[in-house]
Protein backbone atom coordinates (compact mmCIF):
# COMPACT_ATOMS: atom_id res chain seq x y z
CA UNK A 1 0.00 0.00 0.00
CA UNK A 2 3.25 2.10 0.75
CA UNK A 3 4.19 1.27 -2.16
CA UNK A 4 1.37 2.43 -4.09
CA UNK A 5 1.12 5.95 -2.62
CA UNK A 6 4.59 6.58 -3.59
CA UNK A 7 4.00 5.68 -6.79
CA UNK A 8 1.28 7.39 -6.80
CA UNK A 9 3.15 10.55 -5.54
CA UNK A 10 5.93 10.12 -8.31
CA UNK A 11 3.63 10.18 -10.75
CA UNK A 12 1.66 13.58 -9.60
CA UNK A 13 5.32 15.22 -8.76
CA UNK A 14 6.10 14.00 -12.17
CA UNK A 15 2.83 15.21 -14.16
CA UNK A 16 3.29 18.71 -12.68
CA UNK A 17 6.89 19.13 -13.13
CA UNK A 18 6.76 17.82 -16.85
CA UNK A 19 7.12 20.44 -19.68
CA UNK A 20 4.17 22.32 -20.40
CA UNK A 21 2.93 24.20 -23.66
CA UNK A 22 4.44 28.10 -23.20
CA UNK A 23 2.07 30.75 -23.49
CA UNK A 24 3.26 33.15 -26.12
CA UNK A 25 5.07 36.46 -25.61
CA UNK A 26 2.59 38.17 -27.19
CA UNK A 27 -0.58 38.16 -30.08
CA UNK A 28 -0.20 41.38 -31.53
CA UNK A 29 1.52 44.42 -30.75
CA UNK A 30 -0.50 45.81 -27.91
CA UNK A 31 0.77 42.69 -25.91
CA UNK A 32 4.48 44.52 -26.06
CA UNK A 33 5.01 47.29 -24.27
CA UNK A 34 7.95 50.64 -24.43
CA UNK A 35 7.24 50.61 -28.11
CA UNK A 36 7.93 47.52 -28.77
CA UNK A 37 6.48 44.67 -31.86
CA UNK A 38 4.88 41.33 -31.72
CA UNK A 39 6.86 39.45 -34.31
CA UNK A 40 6.88 35.00 -33.99
CA UNK A 41 5.26 35.19 -30.42
CA UNK A 42 7.93 37.79 -29.36
CA UNK A 43 8.13 41.18 -28.52
CA UNK A 44 11.21 42.54 -30.34
CA UNK A 45 12.71 46.10 -30.94
CA UNK A 46 11.74 46.15 -34.82
CA UNK A 47 10.49 43.80 -37.94
CA UNK A 48 11.42 46.76 -40.86
CA UNK A 49 13.92 49.60 -41.26
CA UNK A 50 11.13 52.32 -41.07
CA UNK A 51 10.60 51.15 -36.90
CA UNK A 52 14.31 52.11 -36.33
CA UNK A 53 15.25 56.37 -36.14
CA UNK A 54 17.45 58.16 -38.21
CA UNK A 55 20.40 56.62 -39.15
CA UNK A 56 19.54 52.85 -38.13
CA UNK A 57 17.75 50.13 -39.74
CA UNK A 58 15.94 46.61 -38.44
CA UNK A 59 18.33 43.73 -38.50
CA UNK A 60 16.10 40.90 -39.48
CA UNK A 61 18.47 38.28 -37.91
CA UNK A 62 18.20 40.11 -34.53
CA UNK A 63 15.08 42.05 -34.84
CA UNK A 64 17.11 44.79 -33.06
CA UNK A 65 17.81 48.39 -34.86
CA UNK A 66 21.58 48.50 -35.31
CA UNK A 67 23.26 51.50 -36.95
CA UNK A 68 23.20 51.57 -40.84
CA UNK A 69 25.93 50.98 -42.31
CA UNK A 70 27.70 54.25 -44.45
CA UNK A 71 27.80 52.59 -47.97
CA UNK A 72 27.48 48.78 -49.16
CA UNK A 73 28.80 49.15 -52.64
CA UNK A 74 32.26 50.75 -53.76
CA UNK A 75 30.15 52.67 -56.17
CA UNK A 76 28.03 54.62 -53.07
CA UNK A 77 31.70 56.05 -52.01
CA UNK A 78 33.04 58.96 -53.73
CA UNK A 79 36.97 59.97 -54.60
CA UNK A 80 37.86 56.55 -55.43
CA UNK A 81 37.28 55.04 -51.79
CA UNK A 82 36.24 51.50 -51.84
CA UNK A 83 33.40 50.15 -49.10
CA UNK A 84 34.86 47.70 -47.16
CA UNK A 85 33.17 46.75 -43.83
CA UNK A 86 30.19 49.04 -44.56
CA UNK A 87 32.25 51.99 -44.84
CA UNK A 88 34.26 54.53 -47.65
CA UNK A 89 37.93 53.79 -47.55
CA UNK A 90 41.39 55.01 -49.16
CA UNK A 91 42.40 52.01 -50.84
CA UNK A 92 45.41 50.14 -49.98
CA UNK A 93 46.16 48.08 -52.88
CA UNK A 94 44.95 47.34 -56.12
CA UNK A 95 43.71 44.04 -55.29
CA UNK A 96 40.82 46.18 -53.82
CA UNK A 97 39.79 47.96 -56.86
CA UNK A 98 38.08 45.26 -59.04
CA UNK A 99 38.89 43.26 -61.51
CA UNK A 100 41.35 45.33 -63.55
CA UNK A 101 41.27 48.27 -60.99
CA UNK A 102 44.16 50.05 -60.01
CA UNK A 103 45.18 51.96 -56.22
CA UNK A 104 46.75 55.15 -56.96
CA UNK A 105 47.47 57.38 -53.73
CA UNK A 106 44.66 55.60 -51.77
CA UNK A 107 42.19 56.25 -54.97
CA UNK A 108 40.71 53.42 -57.07
CA UNK A 109 41.08 54.05 -60.40
CA UNK A 110 38.39 51.17 -62.27
CA UNK A 111 38.94 49.30 -65.23
CA UNK A 112 36.80 50.49 -68.31
CA UNK A 113 33.96 47.38 -69.40
CA UNK A 114 35.02 46.20 -73.30
CA UNK A 115 33.77 43.27 -75.12
CA UNK A 116 37.15 43.71 -77.59
CA UNK A 117 40.81 44.73 -77.49
CA UNK A 118 39.81 47.56 -79.63
CA UNK A 119 37.41 49.26 -77.34
CA UNK A 120 40.60 49.39 -74.99
CA UNK A 121 43.59 51.88 -74.88
CA UNK A 122 46.71 50.99 -76.92
CA UNK A 123 48.40 49.19 -73.94
CA UNK A 124 45.41 47.77 -72.76
CA UNK A 125 43.66 44.03 -73.49
CA UNK A 126 39.70 43.18 -73.30
CA UNK A 127 40.59 40.65 -70.72
CA UNK A 128 37.11 39.05 -68.60
CA UNK A 129 35.29 41.65 -69.89
CA UNK A 130 37.60 44.65 -68.61
CA UNK A 131 40.66 46.41 -70.46
CA UNK A 132 43.37 45.82 -68.62
CA UNK A 133 47.45 46.27 -68.85
CA UNK A 134 49.05 43.34 -71.35
CA UNK A 135 49.90 40.18 -68.80
CA UNK A 136 47.72 41.57 -66.07
CA UNK A 137 45.40 38.87 -66.55
CA UNK A 138 46.06 37.06 -63.34
CA UNK A 139 49.08 35.92 -60.54
CA UNK A 140 52.13 34.76 -61.78
CA UNK A 141 50.93 31.12 -62.10
CA UNK A 142 48.06 32.06 -64.35
CA UNK A 143 45.36 32.23 -61.28
CA UNK A 144 42.64 34.62 -61.29
CA UNK A 145 43.05 37.04 -58.55
CA UNK A 146 41.24 36.43 -55.53
CA UNK A 147 40.17 39.91 -53.37
CA UNK A 148 40.46 40.41 -49.55
CA UNK A 149 37.17 40.64 -47.70
CA UNK A 150 37.03 43.58 -44.43
CA UNK A 151 35.06 42.66 -40.98
CA UNK A 152 33.66 45.41 -38.72
CA UNK A 153 35.46 45.46 -35.06
CA UNK A 154 35.35 42.27 -32.95
CA UNK A 155 32.87 40.70 -35.74
CA UNK A 156 33.12 37.40 -38.20
CA UNK A 157 29.87 38.39 -39.86
CA UNK A 158 30.01 39.14 -43.63
CA UNK A 159 28.95 42.60 -44.44
CA UNK A 160 26.86 43.21 -47.07
CA UNK A 161 29.72 45.61 -48.49
CA UNK A 162 31.59 42.36 -49.39
CA UNK A 163 29.19 40.45 -51.05
CA UNK A 164 30.36 41.30 -54.27
CA UNK A 165 33.76 40.40 -53.58
CA UNK A 166 33.26 37.02 -52.25
CA UNK A 167 30.93 36.28 -55.27
CA UNK A 168 33.45 37.35 -57.65
CA UNK A 169 35.86 35.19 -55.71
CA UNK A 170 33.48 32.26 -55.73
CA UNK A 171 33.79 32.60 -59.60
CA UNK A 172 37.13 32.47 -59.41
CA UNK A 173 37.58 29.14 -57.66
CA UNK A 174 35.17 27.83 -59.87
CA UNK A 175 37.33 28.30 -62.57
CA UNK A 176 40.66 27.37 -61.08
CA UNK A 177 39.38 23.48 -61.13
CA UNK A 178 42.73 21.98 -59.64
CA UNK A 179 43.37 24.67 -57.41
CA UNK A 180 42.30 24.45 -53.78
CA UNK A 181 42.86 27.88 -51.21
CA UNK A 182 43.75 29.17 -48.02
CA UNK A 183 41.54 31.64 -46.06
CA UNK A 184 43.89 33.31 -43.69
CA UNK A 185 42.32 35.17 -41.19
CA UNK A 186 43.63 38.05 -39.49
CA UNK A 187 42.51 41.06 -36.89
CA UNK A 188 43.77 43.93 -35.05
CA UNK A 189 45.82 43.86 -31.89
CA UNK A 190 43.01 44.78 -29.81
CA UNK A 191 41.87 42.35 -27.03
CA UNK A 192 44.19 39.33 -25.88
CA UNK A 193 46.11 36.97 -28.28
CA UNK A 194 44.07 33.79 -27.82
CA UNK A 195 40.86 35.58 -28.27
CA UNK A 196 42.37 36.75 -31.21
CA UNK A 197 43.22 33.88 -32.45
CA UNK A 198 39.28 32.33 -32.16
CA UNK A 199 38.51 35.81 -33.71
CA UNK A 200 40.36 34.98 -36.57
CA UNK A 201 38.97 31.55 -37.26
CA UNK A 202 35.43 32.31 -37.19
CA UNK A 203 36.44 34.95 -39.63
CA UNK A 204 37.97 33.03 -42.18
CA UNK A 205 35.21 30.16 -41.72
CA UNK A 206 32.22 32.20 -41.91
CA UNK A 207 34.18 33.26 -45.19
CA UNK A 208 34.35 29.52 -46.45
CA UNK A 209 30.89 29.12 -44.67
CA UNK A 210 29.59 31.91 -47.29
CA UNK A 211 31.61 30.75 -50.44
CA UNK A 212 30.16 27.18 -49.68
CA UNK A 213 26.52 28.34 -50.04
CA UNK A 214 27.82 29.92 -53.46
CA UNK A 215 28.65 26.54 -54.52
CA UNK A 216 32.34 26.52 -53.82
CA UNK A 217 33.19 22.92 -52.57
CA UNK A 218 34.32 22.97 -48.60
CA UNK A 219 37.45 20.97 -49.59
CA UNK A 220 39.17 23.09 -51.65
CA UNK A 221 39.21 25.48 -49.19
CA UNK A 222 41.24 25.77 -45.51
CA UNK A 223 40.93 27.91 -42.68
CA UNK A 224 43.88 29.68 -41.24
CA UNK A 225 43.62 31.56 -38.04
CA UNK A 226 46.76 34.12 -38.06
CA UNK A 227 45.24 36.36 -35.63
CA UNK A 228 47.09 39.48 -34.81
CA UNK A 229 50.47 38.45 -36.04
CA UNK A 230 50.55 39.68 -39.48
CA UNK A 231 49.27 43.43 -39.06
CA UNK A 232 49.13 45.45 -42.31
CA UNK A 233 50.52 48.73 -41.14
CA UNK A 234 47.51 50.66 -42.42
CA UNK A 235 45.51 50.35 -39.35
CA UNK A 236 42.99 48.35 -37.48
CA UNK A 237 40.25 48.81 -40.57
CA UNK A 238 42.62 47.09 -42.67
CA UNK A 239 43.65 44.39 -40.41
CA UNK A 240 40.14 42.80 -39.78
CA UNK A 241 40.72 40.78 -42.56
CA UNK A 242 40.57 37.87 -44.15
CA UNK A 243 42.99 37.62 -47.29
CA UNK A 244 43.02 34.60 -49.98
CA UNK A 245 45.92 32.46 -51.32
CA UNK A 246 46.01 30.04 -53.74
CA UNK A 247 47.65 26.52 -52.43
Amino acid sequence: MAAMALLLGFAILAASCGDKPKAPGCKGDKDCKNGLKCSANKCVECTSDAQCGKGKKCNLQSNACVVKPECEKDDQCQAGKVCQAGKCKACASDGECGPGGSCDAGACKKAAKCTKDEECADDEDCISGFCKKAGSAGTSDGACPLSTVFFGFDDSSIQASERDRLDGNAQCIEKQKGKAVFLFGHTDTSGTEEYNIALSERRAQSVADYLARLGSDPAKMQVVPKGETEPTGLGDDKDRRVEFNWR
